[in-house]
């Protein structure tokens, strides 16, 4: 699969957490598509498919640390991951384009994290998330030259 290639690929800072976040969007943004043009089988491989990533996701918190960043990313995943199988049951397109504006909005707290360290070489151990909050940019500050989830 391309994400894990570039992942792989991208073994600095969070890298492979962005290419887990594109690949994650561009499942939901497809699975948007495909429920708008009524192809149903290309909705639910799509939706199938972001379930997985956000397994790697929740395996990467849970190999870490813990804290309070882990417990609220484990919370943003368990709820993304039941919206996705409502959003399914449902039919609904935009539903799922809500849960991709989510995943890029903590895409993009992650990304600004990163260009804001002075030395990138964050520990990247896991990611999962609630829904992105103001915790998370105080969480992050406190961290400063690790990314520990």
């Amino acid at each position: 699969m391309a994400y894990r290639q570039t992942a792989a690929e991208a073994n600095d800072g969070l890298g492979p957490l962005m290419a887990l976040y594109d690949t994650l969007a561009g499942n939901l943004l497809r699975a948007a598509q495909a429920q708008r043009n009524h192809d149903i089988e290309s909705r639910c491989g799509e939706i199938r498919h972001a379930l997985l990533v956000i397994g790697f996701l929740e395996d990467w918190v849970s190999r870490g640390p813990g804290g309070e960043l882990a417990a609220a990313l484990t919370r943003f995943y368990g709820s993304l991951r039941r919206t996705l199988v409502e959003a399914g049951v449902r039919q609904s397109a935009s539903l799922l384009e809500e849960q991709m504006r989510r995943v890029l909005d903590l895409r993009q707290q992650w990304q600004s994290f990163e260009f804001r360290q002075e030395t990138p070489q964050p520990e990247i151990l896991s990611p999962e998330f609630e829904s992105p909050s103001p915790y998370f940019a105080a969480s992050m500050e406190s961290r400063h030259g690790s990314w520990l989830a």
